[in-house]
C-alpha cells in the first residue's frame, strides 16, 4: 500500500490509517481546497494591486482606500501563511448531510460550495463543543495534526453507535487529539493549538462580551489559549467589536510573554487585536524600574494617590483675582474676576486641561471684543486676531492657565511635600514623607498609573501649537491660491471665462491641501476600545486596573487570573475584587482541568501551593509523563542540561532563578516573575527556597515548577 497520498504522509506505524476508505473523501477535499485557495490568493492579489493603483485622494476617502489595502493584505497574509492545513478536521452530522470541514477560514470554491467554514461560525462550534454527553447533533469529529502541509496524524472521535458505520477501528485511539499532542515539544513561540480546543474552553471563547467576563483556571488550564482565541472570535462575530468600532486590546504580563503568544493571532488570521503590557501604555514605561520601598509600592498602588491628580491639575484652574487693562488699537479692554470666570466655564465638561486653553482663550477674546466700540467698516475678526497676538494677554493667560506636562505635574508630588500634602489630604505626615524622593522623574512601576492618569487628565500640551501653525499653514496656502487665481482670472481669453469658477468656494477650499499637513503618530494603545482582555490580572494593583478601565469605557472585558498566583495575595472572591475598583456584575467561568503539567509535577507543586493558600484553585492534572521529578545539587545543572539537549533534538528548556546561568541555545534563564505564563519542556528550578517566605515565595515557587510540560528538576546548593 502507498502510504504517500496528496495530503497525508502517516508514518509506518499509523499505515492503517491510510486505507482509501478512511481517507478518499479527505482527499477530495483537500484537493479542493488547494485549488480554490490558488485561485482566490490571485485574484485577491489582483483586487490588492488595483486598489493600490487608485489615487490616494484625502480625508475619508484616503481611509477607506487605506483600510480596504489592511483588509486584502491582512487576507493574504493569512492565506499564504497556510496551505491545505487551514483545514482543522471535520464533523458529520447525525441528519446524513454531508460533512462539514472546519477551516482557520472560510473558504468557498468558484461554484460557491463551502470548502471550510471559518473557525468561530456558528456551523463551526460542534466541532469544539461537542461530548458524548451533548453530541451537538454529530455522529463523529474528526481531526488532523499537520507537519509541513501533510497530514502526519488525524484521530476520529464516534458520538452515536451509528457513528462507527464504515468506520475502521484504525482511526479511532484510546486518546483524543488535543491528549495526544500534550507531550509535544515546545518551542520559543506557544503552539498551535487552535484544532484540539476543549469543550469547557470553547464555551467561554464564545459566550457574550457584555460586562466583565473572569476566566479563572490555575496553572495548565488554558487561560491564554482562551483569552486569545476568544479575543479573534469577538473581533469577527460580534459587531459591537469590528475594528472601525473601537476594536480589542490585548494586555500581557511582560514581554517574554507576548512575544512567546505573539504568533497565535496572526495564524487565526487576525491581525486588527493591539497587544502590549502594561508598561507599554505609557512612553515612561519602557525604563520605569521597580519601586525600591514596599511601602511607597503599596501607597502608590491605591486609588487615593491615582485621585490626588484631580486636585493637582485643579490647582492650576483657578481664575485669577487681578485685573488687567490691555490696549488695543481700538481702545482699552479690561479683564476682571468676573471676565477670567466667564472665559474658565467655557471648555466642555471633560475636555482635557491643555487643550481647553483653547477655548478659554476664544471666549476671553469674544467678551473683549464685545467691550469695544467698534466702527462698522472694522472686521470684528480682525480685532480678535489682534487681541491673539496681544504678548500682555497671551502672558496673563499663560500664568492663569498654564500649558501643563504630565511627568512635571507627578514630579511635583514627590518632590513638593506641601503640594503633595494638599493632593492627597488623607496621606498622614509619615507618608508624604515616605513618597518624596531626590530625583522625582526617576519612574518606577509604581508611577505609571499616576502618570497616565495625568496625561489623560491633561492632554496633549503640543496639540493647541500644532493646531496653530496647522491653520497658519493652512491660511498662507489660500493666500498664495487666491493669487494664483487671481492670475488665472485676469490672462483667461477663453469666451466663457472659465477660470472665473475657481473663484468658488467649494473649488477653491478643493485647491487646499490639508492632508499634506504633518501629523504625529497616533497612539495605537491610547483607545478607546471596544474590549480588554487582562491576562494574569489577579497582580493588577487597584492603580493598575484604572490604566485598563480608562482604555474602556464599554466595560466590556475579559479578566484572565488564577488567585493562587497572586504574588501579593488574593483574599477576595473575583467579585469583591473587582467592585473594588469599579466593575459590577461581574460573570465568573472557572477552568478546572490542567491539560499541560504532568501529573507527576503537579503532585509536588500542590502542597507548596496549599502550605501558603489553603483553598488555592489547583487543577486535576489529565495525564502522566512518566518522568518522575529529579532532584540533585546545584552542580549538577550544566551535566543535566548537556544530557537533556543530546537526548532531544527539538524543544525548550528553562532555567528560573539561577541569575549566574546566561542561557544556551534552547534554554533559557528567567526569574519566576518572567517566567508567568510561559511553558517549557524541561524546568530546572534552582534554590526555590530562596525565592522568599510568604505568599511572594510561595507564589513564585508553585509558578516556577508548574512550567513544566515534561520534566522538573529541583536543584539546591551545598
Amino acid at each position: 500500500m502507498d502510504r504517500l497520498t496528496t495530503a497525508f504522509a502517516l508514518p509506518a506505524h499509523l499505515a492503517a490509517k491510510a486505507d482509501p476508505a478512511l481517507i478518499t473523501e479527505d482527499e477530495e477535499r483537500f484537493a479542493a481546497i488547494a485549488e480554490s485557495l490558488e485561485a482566490t490568493i490571485a485574484d485577491l492579489s489582483d483586487q490588492l494591486e488595483e486598489v493600490r493603483r487608485r489615487p490616494g485622494g484625502s480625508g475619508q476617502h484616503a481611509l477607506d482606500r487605506d483600510q480596504e489595502i489592511h483588509r486584502l493584505s491582512a487576507r493574504l497574509r493569512a492565506l499564504r501563511r497556510f496551505g491545505i492545513d487551514l483545514c482543522l478536521g471535520h464533523v458529520v452530522p447525525a441528519d446524513g448531510s454531508p460533512p462539514v470541514y472546519v477551516g482557520r477560514l472560510g473558504l468557498k470554491d468558484d461554484e460557491g460550495q463551502q470548502l471550510l467554514v471559518d473557525w468561530r461560525t456558528r456551523a463551526a462550534e460542534p466541532f469544539f463543543a461537542a461530548t458524548h454527553g451533548n453530541p451537538m447533533g454529530l455522529t463523529r469529529r474528526r481531526r488532523y495534526r499537520w507537519a509541513r502541509d501533510r497530514v502526519v496524524d488525524y484521530w476520529d472521535e464516534v458520538f452515536t453507535p451509528g457513528g462507527l458505520e464504515g468506520l475502521e477501528r484504525a482511526a479511532l485511539d484510546d486518546q483524543s487529539a488535543f491528549i495526544a499532542s500534550l507531550g509535544g515539544a515546545r518551542s520559543a513561540r506557544m503552539r498551535d493549538v487552535l484544532a484540539t480546543i476543549q469543550a469547557d474552553q470553547d464555551a467561554i471563547i464564545r459566550a457574550g462580551s457584555r460586562g466583565p467576563l473572569v476566566v479563572d483556571g490555575g496553572p495548565g488550564t488554558g487561560k491564554t489559549v482562551v483569552a486569545l482565541h476568544r479575543s479573534a472570535y469577538l473581533l469577527y462575530a460580534d459587531p459591537r467589536l469590528g475594528h472601525r468600532r473601537g476594536g480589542v486590546l490585548f494586555i500581557g504580563p511582560h514581554e517574554p510573554y507576548l512575544a512567546y503568544v505573539s504568533d497565535v493571532l496572526p495564524s487565526l488570521g487576525e491581525e486588527g487585536v493591539q497587544t502590549g503590557t502594561l508598561r507599554d501604555l505609557l512612553p515612561e514605561g519602557a525604563a520605569a524600574t521597580d519601586e525600591p520601598d514596599p511601602e511607597v509600592a503599596r501607597l502608590k498602588a491605591r486609588t487615593e494617590m491615582v485621585a490626588a491628580v484631580e486636585p493637582a491639575v485643579r490647582f492650576y484652574e483657578e481664575p485669577p483675582r487681578d485685573r488687567l487693562t490691555v490696549e488695543t488699537h481700538w481702545g482699552e479692554v479690561r479683564v476682571g474676576p468676573a471676565e477670567w470666570q466667564e472665559a474658565f466655564r467655557a471648555p466642555a465638561p471633560g475636555t482635557p486641561h491643555n487643550e481647553a486653553r483653547d477655548d478659554i482663550l476664544d471666549e476671553l477674546v469674544a467678551i473683549l471684543v464685545d467691550q469695544l466700540d467698534l466702527d462698522e467698516d472694522v472686521s470684528t475678526e480682525e480685532v480678535a486676531a489682534s487681541l491673539r497676538r496681544n504678548e500682555e494677554l497671551a502672558f496673563a493667560l499663560n500664568r492663569a492657565w498654564p500649558m501643563l506636562e504630565a511627568t512635571d505635574v507627578v514630579a511635583d508630588l514627590w518632590s513638593v511635600p506641601a503640594y503633595l500634602r494638599r493632593c492627597a489630604p488623607g496621606l498622614s505626615a509619615d507618608e508624604v514623607r515616605r513618597l518624596q524622593r531626590p530625583a522625582p522623574e526617576a519612574w518606577t512601576r509604581s508611577d505609571l498609573p499616576i502618570l497616565d492618569v495625568a496625561r489623560q487628565r491633561l492632554g496633549d500640551p503640543g496639540a493647541s501649537r500644532r493646531r496653530r501653525r496647522e491653520e497658519a499653514i493652512l491660511a498662507d496656502q489660500r493666500a498664495q491660491m487666491a493669487k494664483v487665481v487671481d492670475h488665472l482670472i485676469e490672462t483667461d481669453g477663453s469666451e466663457m471665462h472659465l477660470m472665473s469658477m475657481l473663484r468658488g468656494e467649494d473649488l477653491a477650499a478643493a485647491l487646499v491641501d490639508g492632508a499634506a499637513l504633518a501629523r504625529p503618530e497616533p497612539d495605537l494603545l491610547a483607545g478607546p476600545f471596544a474590549h480588554v482582555v487582562v491576562d494574569e490580572a489577579q497582580e493588577l494593583t487597584d492603580a493598575e486596573w484604572q490604566m485598563v478601565l480608562s482604555r474602556c469605557p464599554s466595560r466590556s472585558l475579559t479578566i484572565v487570573g488564577d488567585r493562587a498566583q497572586a504574588r501579593h495575595g488574593f483574599t477576595e472572591s473575583w467579585a469583591e475584587r473587582l467592585s473594588r475598583v469599579g466593575l459590577e456584575r461581574v460573570r465568573l467561568s472557572s477552568l478546572s482541568i490542567n491539560y499541560r503539567t504532568p501529573a507527576e509535577v503537579m503532585a509536588e507543586a500542590a502542597p507548596v501551593i496549599r502550605a501558603a493558600i489553603p483553598d488555592a484553585n489547583v487543577p486535576t492534572s489529565v495525564r502522566e509523563s512518566g518522568i518522575p521529578v529529579l532532584h540533585g545539587s546545584a552542580a549538577e545543572r550544566d551535566t543535566l542540561l548537556e544530557r537533556w539537549l543530546a537526548a532531544h533534538e527539538d524543544g525548550i528548556a528553562c532555567v528560573i532563578g539561577d541569575p549566574t546561568f546566561g542561557g544556551l541555545p534552547r534554554v533559557r534563564s528567567l526569574t519566576p516573575e518572567l517566567a508567568k505564563g510561559l511553558e517549557f519542556d524541561l524546568v530546572v528550578l534552582v534554590d526555590p527556597d530562596a525565592f522568599g517566605t510568604g505568599i511572594e515565595g510561595a507564589v513564585d515557587r508553585y509558578v516556577a515548577m508548574t512550567r513544566a510540560t515534561g520534566q522538573l528538576a529541583i536543584l539546591t546548593t551545598g
